[in-house]
């Protein structure tokens, strides 16, 4: 046999939380974090769901998945860099 029924325990701890303000102010925080950390999952699952729409598409397409076409320039740029450097550096005196 208990002193208090459950009813009136969850009645009274409901009571003491909206009338406490620290249970007020922890309360507000986890409602507020909860949500923040819902839509940045949200987000999260949308992006992926369209990172794997682009992947696809390209797939599909044969492409490079942003759109344009395939560029061999990358490579010549990194060869002019490495180049630069060493006549900086002072390589033949």
């Amino acid at each position: 046999m208990a002193l208090v029924d459950r009813d009136v325990g969850v009645a009274v701890a409901a009571t003491a939380a909206v009338l406490s303000p620290k249970a007020r102010e922890v309360a507000r925080k986890g409602a507020v974090f909860g949500l923040a950390g819902a839509l940045k999952a949200g987000d999260v699952v949308v992006s992926t769901a369209r990172g794997a729409a682009r992947g696809a598409q390209s797939s599909v397409r044969g492409g490079s998945g942003d759109g344009a076409a395939p560029s061999r320039s990358s490579g010549r740029r990194t060869q002019s860099r490495s180049s630069g450097r060493s006549a900086k550096g002072g390589g033949s005196t």
